[in-house]
């Protein structure tokens, strides 16, 4: 504490020496030439500070301000550096403030024996079990009716089809069974042609083989035309039977009768290569690649037999619940036991075959019983102790430590917990980068940064460790991320955001599931906040932030475990708090940044556009108490915006900067002429110069008071003084000198000119150049575009010339750029219209 005691010391004496040093040198630069840079710096100041100001000004203290404002940052920059860091390491380091050096897997350096009797609850243990049997409790199901019922519907269609195929085969049997046999009947309609033809001219002739012409076989002469059909091995078994039932037939009817029966039998086969041709045309029945030809082998009877054990068996085993990813063959044993009595034995393999095309899973899980089973699972788990007696040996020397040896050696103050002061300090360094890296992008993408800015960073960056401090783990990142995308844009929001999820888990315990959907909701509430421009959208960004966290946390627990897609369900709930912490972290900042925007003086775009508000009390005092003054800020506010787009200025505080500038006025309203209304001039009445110019000087001074006292940001502000600079009340200095002339008073330049500062930024310096231009624009009448351009060309020259813009930043080079800007601007407002007849104006409108 004594060397950073001692450096502070040094660094503010070392700054007292260089307010000496200028000092000493500020009487040699007021006297240098108006216009004019220093004819070289002191050594001991720095180069780039900008030239001070003419002699014209009342108040030169305005470089002086400037300098003093550079020095002290350079004064305080150590200082705020190592505040940051040791504001960061202090609070996010955690871990190494109290780190045991035996801690679980390092080697115990010698034999530790227990002082007393204990009996330690290992709290690390019992939460792991606990959150395994959380994990690892099975999941109740439920069964789905409304899938229980689509399958129920998809197996009646599957059906109905079937029974379109076998009317389109015909009625079976379709003949008596008491004159062929059922399976007689199924031969001769599925047989070949030339097999029946066999057939039926064996059944329909008597005589032997000898008396049938092209018979050669002396052998068989003797033979029916039956038996010559076997020997000759044409005829099946069945084919057999076929013949002798149909000889039988005709042997007991006749030949008329025995004709009509080989006409029944023709008919059938015509209509079953019809149902044939059908289960082959796919195009026909959306179901016919289930079925096969064994459908038409079962008769009506049995088909109907089969519909019925099918839906009983489909039932069954829907109400038993058909669980997801059961294995194949277990599906096609219980599907055989349940169709088991069901159906005739014929339709046993169409059967099975019609459940297994149907069935799907129909069991799911039920959610809130599964949270409380596994919450019961966990409660059931016991806590786990580590006893020990007096005098019994803990650990022995050279082993090493295990997680119930450490918690003795924990209880009995024997770990060793101490400050880790290596590990601290390089932790320290860790912070030291990430904040030179902070830095460096503020340098880059923000460099106007101020003290109370940076502040307000470290602010918010303490605050992320917070909770993780308290046992939640939770961080408060995506309100950081969402606040300083609002206040300071996403490049920087995001810089903030990625350094502290890198230094929470160096420096704290915290798993990495947690961090990962934290820093990631605000990441994404840093990058999209600094593009919105309301609150609304603000709240918006908190939805999605939240959204993120959630959906991150659930992704990144379930990738890494192998069973994680099984038990989902236990990680469902703990993603939607973690989307409801995002959501509610949103609504903090949200409550928090009008807060903020007023202690640290932010001016960020919504609340810039909440002042440009036409109904703000100052706004709507000024429309009333000084509409001309409210007219011309409006247009000069339409100059500006035009010129800021073009030149990549900030547009909003340029508009809402605009706005207030010259709210001074209300003091005294008739004082300018815009407000007189074509009545008297009152300057005309005071005939005074130095009066009047004073007056006028006035609304300057004036404008601040109202403003300080309506509390707007310092950086409006600034535009009330700064539009003016130390420009030169050109009119009445005039008036002064002529009347000095005939009086012999002395006119003094600064008594004719505003007190300055001239612009400090660009956005300033193009308000006064739009201010100066304005009522010029608006004095023109039926000129050119060209004669237009060069009257505002001498104006801008005029500005540059008299050292009012040296400060601001803006470059000679974009003059011509902004005179174009504002005379395209004017011609918008200044464009022609048609002339109409008085006998149209004293028409009666419709």
């Amino acid at each position: 504490m004594r060397s950073i005691q001692m450096l502070t010391r040094q660094l503010e004496q070392w700054g007292r020496d260089c307010a000496n040093i200028y000092s000493r040198n500020l009487s040699k630069s007021n006297r240098l030439k108006r216009g004019t840079l220093p004819q070289g710096s002191p050594p001991s100041l720095p180069r780039e500070l900008p030239a001070p100001p003419g002699p014209g000004s009342t108040k030169p203290t305005t470089w002086t301000k400037g300098l003093q404002s550079r020095m002290n940052s350079t004064v305080h920059s150590p200082v705020a550096v190592l505040l940051a860091v040791t504001c960061l390491t202090a609070t996010i380091g955690q871990r190494f403030y109290n780190q045991p050096q035996l801690d679980v897997g390092t080697i115990a350096p010698q034999t530790f024996i227990a002082p007393f009797d204990a009996r330690v609850e290992d709290t690390k243990t019992t939460e792991d079990n606990r959150r395994a049997a959380r994990i690892g409790s099975s999941p109740v199901l439920m069964i789905d009716r409304p899938v229980s019922q689509q399958i129920e519907k998809v197996l009646q269609r599957v059906l109905d089809e079937g029974t379109q195929l076998r009317q389109v085969g015909g009625q079976f049997p379709f003949v008596d069974t008491t004159i062929l046999s059922t399976s007689t009947q199924l031969y001769l309609r599925q047989a070949q042609e030339w097999e029946y033809n066999v057939v039926v001219r064996a059944a329909g002739e008597d005589a032997p083989m000898g008396d049938i012409p092209g018979n050669s076989d002396p052998d068989l002469n003797n033979s029916s035309p039956a038996d010559w059909a076997v020997e000759r091995g044409l005829l099946t078994d069945a084919g057999q039977q076929a013949v002798m039932e149909l000889q039988a037939y005709r042997k007991r009817g006749g030949s008329v009768p025995f004709s009509g029966l080989v006409e029944q039998i023709s008919q059938a086969r015509q209509t079953y290569r019809l149902a044939v041709a059908a289960i082959a045309d796919t195009t026909s029945v959306a179901s016919t690649h289930i079925y096969g030809l064994n459908l038409f082998e079962l008769s009506d009877e049995e088909w109907i037999q089969t519909q019925s054990g099918l839906h009983n068996a489909l039932k069954r085993m829907l109400s038993q619940g058909i669980p997801g990813g059961l294995p194949k063959n277990i599906l096609q044993m219980a599907v055989m036991i349940q169709l088991e009595g069901q159906v005739p034995q014929g339709a046993m393999e169409l059967s099975q075959n019609l459940l297994l095309e149907v069935l799907q899973p129909n069991l799911i899980k039920d959610l809130e019983r599964t949270r409380v089973r596994a919450e019961q699972a966990a409660l059931e788990v016991k806590p786990v102790f580590v006893s020990v007696e007096q005098g019994e040996v803990i650990i022995e020397q050279g082993e090493a430590i295990s997680q119930s040896q450490f918690v003795l050696l924990d209880r009995f103050d024997m770990s060793r917990r101490e400050i880790n002061w290596v590990g601290l300090f390089g932790f320290g360094g860790t912070v030291t980068i990430a904040v030179g890296i902070f830095w460096l992008t503020e340098r880059r993408v923000h460099p106007k940064l101020r003290r109370r800015d940076r502040c307000l960073v470290l602010l918010l960056s303490v605050t992320a460790p917070l909770l993780i401090s308290l046992g939640i783990p939770y961080t408060t990142l995506p309100a950081v991320g969402l606040l300083l995308g609002s206040f300071y844009g996403s490049i920087l929001s995001g810089t903030v955001v990625g350094l502290l999820s890198v230094l929470l888990p160096l420096g704290m315990e915290i798993e990495w599931t947690y961090l990962l959907a934290n820093a990631a909701a605000g990441l994404i509430s840093g990058i999209l906040a600094g593009r919105m421009r309301s609150r609304e959208e603000l709240a918006m960004v908190g939805g999605v932030a939240g959204l993120t966290q959630g959906g991150v946390y659930l992704i990144g627990s379930l990738i890494p475990s192998a069973t994680a897609g099984t038990i989902w369900y236990t990680i469902l709930g703990a993603a939607g708090i973690q989307a409801i912490a995002g959501v509610s972290w949103s609504i903090v900042a949200l409550g928090l940044s009008p807060y903020l925007e007023h202690l640290f003086d932010l001016v960020t775009p919504i609340r810039l556009a909440e002042l440009a508000n036409p109904n703000r009390p100052l706004l709507k005092r000024l429309a009333s108490e000084a509409p001309g003054t409210f007219q011309h800020t409006l247009f000069v506010a339409t100059l500006a915006e035009a010129a800021a787009k073009e030149l990549g200025c900030n547009v909003e505080l340029i508009r809402t900067g605009t706005l207030y500038h010259d709210i001074g006025k209300m003091h005294d309203p008739q004082g300018f002429i815009e407000n007189q209304m074509g009545g008297p001039n009152k300057h005309d009445e005071i005939d005074d110069p130095w009066e009047s110019a004073a007056i006028i000087k006035k609304h300057v001074s004036e404008g601040l008071v109202m403003a300080r006292k309506f509390r707007l940001p310092k950086a409006i502000q600034a535009f009330i003084p700064e539009h003016q600079g130390t420009m030169l009340i050109a009119y009445f200095y005039h008036q002064a000198q002529q009347r000095a002339q005939k009086e012999g008073r002395e006119v003094r330049d600064e008594d004719f000119r505003y007190d300055g500062p001239i612009p400090q930024s660009r956005e300033t310096a193009i308000v006064m150049l739009a201010d100066s231009c304005e009522a010029a624009l608006r004095s023109l009448k039926d000129v050119s575009e060209e004669e237009a351009l060069n009257m505002v060309n001498k104006i801008l020259k005029a500005r540059w010339q008299d050292n009012q813009l040296g400060e601001s930043g803006l470059k000679r080079e974009e003059m011509p750029k902004i005179a174009e800007i504002f005379v395209r601007v004017w011609q918008q407002f200044n464009h022609k219209r048609i002339a109409y007849p008085k006998a149209a104006l004293s028409l009666p409108s419709k």
